[in-house]
């Protein structure tokens, strides 16, 4: 018989891995990547993104090798890519873990059109459209989303990896991972990524010396200076590890701190699941009326953005946020909500620039949490509070202790108190060298409630 394909995506992994392991069942195996730039369109994978890539398909191949296996790498449109290893092993069976984003879904639609492609869940708790209410209907919001989601918890158990993958008697041709360039060198702006280690095994030493922090999650985890946070949103994007394994291996727990973080996995499980609801939810308002919001347009908004993305609006913490993201490719989940806000309601620029952005330089830039969380800041969202609610970075600052958070990264102001850090969000901190704010926290405020009561008349 021809060897079958195992078309990896955001699946990066070989243990609890379905499509893998009936793949590997059935015979001889071509493990596949396909790097698709052409069919995501204005969604292929940011800058961050690719150098995990790089880092992740390398980690996969060596588990492979160990196995008997290798990864074979193409790069183009994924249905013609798929076609082209068909005909030239005679394969016309392929496995691959489910996807929910729109341009995967018709790369889907294409590949069966030409081929037996066989589908697994696998890199969510539950997949989205299995999760309703009495009547069959879908959710959008949240929290009945969660209620629902919890009586079919917990996940079923994680699938062992295979112990060998019977290799096929001839391999295709391969592209080199390094010929691909995911990697910057010139200038190489990841050199502070060093924190990250890319693949499975790192996903696992990640989480296990996380484990022992979980149970003060839900007291620590909005204090960006207190060690409290995961930091495995980028291996849960790329699929290195899943959320059922992490489920299992909280184990039956069920104190408020890993209570809050199963949360936070059903929460990031949400946005795939208006996503599937909403293909275009990345770059259109939820909510119809916000499609006429008096954004702010020209020169003088331009100008702001750039600010905002080099950290240079004159508020300690936003700054402080907007650097971490381009130095380490991550920022604090608090920090994110108040950099989102202050672009959104203080800036009044529009939510989807904000987005762009952080689809470019974030690692774990995933289109169902990102469009989400933006359209829940901006107010934008099915499930989002009113636009009128406005986040005060200065509030923000000083309840979750965030001096030495941005001291860490504005060394400008590195020898000011806390109370100084504080006092100097929308005011002038009179420091060489670090701007004065874009506009004063008063003045943006009104201005967005004045746009925000033109948008109700």
């Amino acid at each position: 018989m021809p060897p079958t394909i195992l078309w990896f995506r955001q699946d990066l992994r070989v243990s609890d891995h379905p499509a893998l392991v009936a793949a590997a069942a059935e015979g001889a195996v071509i493990p596949l990547y396909i790097l698709d730039d052409e069919g995501p369109g204005r969604w292929a994978i940011g800058g961050a993104q690719r150098w995990w890539l790089d880092g992740s398909l390398a980690a996969l191949d060596a588990s492979l090798r160990k196995r008997g296996s290798r990864l074979l790498l193409r790069r183009g449109r994924a249905a013609e890519e798929l076609a082209k290893i068909c005909g030239e092993t005679g394969s016309n069976r392929i496995h691959a873990t489910r996807c929910y984003e729109p341009w995967w879904k018709a790369a889907d639609k294409q590949v069966a059109g030409a081929a037996e492609l066989v589908l697994h869940d696998g890199n969510y708790l539950a997949a989205p459209d299995s999760v309703t209410n009495a009547g069959g209907g879908r959710y959008s919001v949240y929290t009945p989303w969660y209620r629902k989601l919890l009586e079919r918890m917990p996940p079923a158990l994680p699938l062992a990896p295979p112990d060998h993958i019977e290799a096929p008697e001839q391999w295709p041709a391969s592209e080199s991972l390094s010929d691909w360039a995911l990697k910057p060198t010139n200038p190489d702006w990841a050199q502070g990524f060093t924190g990250w280690q890319p693949g499975e095994k790192g996903a696992w030493r990640a989480a296990r010396d996380w484990m022992p922090l979980a149970g003060d999650y839900k007291a620590n985890r909005d204090f960006p200076s207190r060690p409290a946070t995961s930091r495995l949103s980028p291996h849960l994007h790329f699929g290195e590890l899943t959320p059922r394994a992490l489920w299992h291996a909280l184990g039956e727990r069920d104190d408020p701190g890993v209570a809050c973080y199963r949360s936070e996995l059903g929460w990031r499980e949400h946005g795939i699941n208006l996503v599937d609801q909403m293909p275009g939810y990345g770059d259109w308002p939820g909510r119809e009326r916000f499609g006429t919001l008096a954004w702010r347009y020209g020169p003088e908004a331009d100008s702001d953005f750039a600010a905002w993305t080099r950290g240079r609006t004159g508020y300690p913490v936003v700054d402080a946020g907007m650097r971490e993201l381009w130095q380490t490719g991550w920022m604090h989940n608090r920090v994110r909500m108040i950099v989102a806000s202050f672009l959104v309601k203080h800036l009044l620029i529009d939510w989807r620039r904000g987005e762009r952005w952080f689809w470019d330089t974030l690692l774990d830039a995933d289109l169902g949490s990102n469009a989400m969380n933006w359209q829940y800041v901006a107010g934008t969202g099915v499930d989002a509070p009113v636009f009128s609610r406005i986040m005060s970075p200065i509030l923000q600052c000083e309840r979750f202790a965030m001096g030495d958070y941005v001291r860490s990264f504005v060394p400008e102001i590195a020898h000011l108190s806390d109370a100084e850090i504080v006092a100097a969000h929308g005011q002038d901190a009179a420091v060489a060298g670090y701007p004065a704010p874009l506009i004063g926290h008063q003045a943006a405020r009104a201005r967005a409630l004045a746009v925000w009561e033109g948008l109700r008349d």
